[in-house]
């Protein structure tokens, strides 16, 4: 009962799907896995600062690979030229060369644009990590965030917990604010979740968001 659950996973089925997609085989098992962890480490490296929201990966078989990329920076990832896309498709090849991991033969990126930023706990979460790399008073940065967000008519609730040496402390502490409400224990509520970490000279201060956007009901369910 005392065990903190990631909130995503834990409405897995329920109102979440996975973020990898692929047939399930036992023979490929091992291989389809580190090479979904092996793209998705280069891609969290390659576009950080771009405000990613989430990658999405489905494959058909060995030969098809796509790639679900949501931000909202859409224009920094493809490029002035048009040629992002091609970069990470071959940066792709080369991480997993080098890994000596199967290549798929045809690998597709797409990029899509989320329209509500405000709603989003990774763009949110980002935004933090970007206002302490900055050098900001922290607590203005999470007030300043926390308002964005409850300015949204989808946003619910919200919360924001920041963790390390804060302004430069000596000792690591934890700090949070929160506005609205935040039911993680509720299957059907809403709650994107994201943990981010902003690299400072004095050290790592991590930041964890919860955004609670409503419930979602099943048709059968709707009155």
């Amino acid at each position: 009962m005392t065990h903190t659950i990631n909130p995503y996973s834990h409405r897995l089925g329920v109102i979440r799907d996975w973020k990898s997609k692929w047939t399930f085989s036992p023979k490929n098992y091992a291989k389809y896995l580190k090479t979904d962890t092996f793209v998705r480490e280069y891609l969290n490296k390659e576009l950080r600062g771009k405000y990613i929201s989430s990658i999405d990966i489905a494959r058909n078989g060995d030969d098809n690979y796509n790639i679900n990329i949501k931000t909202t920076r859409t224009g920094m990832i493809i490029g002035k030229t048009g040629d992002g896309v091609e970069k990470l498709i071959s940066g792709i090849k080369k991480t997993l060369k080098k890994a000596k991991i199967h290549i798929p033969k045809e690998i597709k990126i797409n990029i899509e644009d989320v329209h509500s930023a405000e709603s989003d706990a990774a763009i949110v979460a980002y935004s933090v990590v970007e206002g302490l790399e900055r050098k900001m008073p922290f607590r203005r940065v999470l007030k300043t965030a926390i308002e964005k967000s409850m300015a949204n008519k989808n946003v619910k609730g919200i919360k924001i917990l920041v963790s390390g040496r804060l302004g430069g402390s000596d000792m690591a502490r934890k700090e949070s604010i929160k506005k609205g409400r935040i039911p993680l224990q509720t299957f059907r509520a809403d709650i994107d979740y994201k943990a981010e970490r902003a690299n400072l000279p004095y050290g790592v201060i991590g930041v964890k968001v919860w955004i609670y956007r409503g419930e979602i009901f099943n048709n059968k369910n709707k009155k």
